[in-house]
Order: C-alpha cells, then structure tokens, then sequence
C-alpha cells in the first residue's frame, strides 16, 4: 500500500499499473498532476502477513488540489501470487473524498 501510494505521489502511472491485480488492472491510468499528495494514514489492516495470500487495508491519504486540502478514504483489498502483493480493488461502499 505505502509503495503504491509513494508512486502516486511521484506520478508513476507504471508502477501503480505493475503493482494491479490482472484480474482488475486497466489498460492505463491517467493521473492528476493537479493533485498534491501530502500524507498517508494507515486506519487498520486485516491480514497481509506472510503466510497470507489476501490482506485488506483501509487508509486515508491527504491531498492538495488546486490549494484547497482534501482526503481520501478507501478500504482496499490485495492478493499475493508468487510472493508478490497486487492491489485488486476498492471496496465501492468505502469511497469517500472529502
């Protein structure tokens, strides 16, 4: 989660697709450079540890867009396969801006 969120404060658009699940990864991801990512807020996790091969994390990262300070709220889930975590997807009733 903190790799993918560093890669987004970086704007690597081809990490973050690397780091997606194929089930669920796009074609390509178009980020915002409008947006400022300022801070990650790790809520709580569920599983994710080595023997495990799924792991849920619920964060909220800090952002600037525009001069005005905002946040988003998400519960994200991952699958491991061959040793290496892949994001999957957002939990829809999870996502919050704010």
């Amino acid at each position: 989660m903190r790799s993918r969120y560093s890669a987004f404060c970086r704007g690597d658009a081809q990490y973050l697709l690397h780091t997606w699940h194929p089930l669920t990864r796009p074609q390509s991801v178009e980020l915002d450079s409008a947006i400022s990512w300022r801070r990650l807020d790790i809520v709580r996790t569920e599983r994710g540890g080595l023997f495990d091969r799924e792991g849920v994390v619920e964060f909220t990262a800090h952002y600037r867009e525009d001069g005005i300070a905002g946040q988003q709220n998400e519960v994200s889930r991952f699958l491991k396969v061959d040793r290496q975590w892949y994001y999957l997807d957002a939990d829809p009733d999870s996502l919050n801006f704010t």
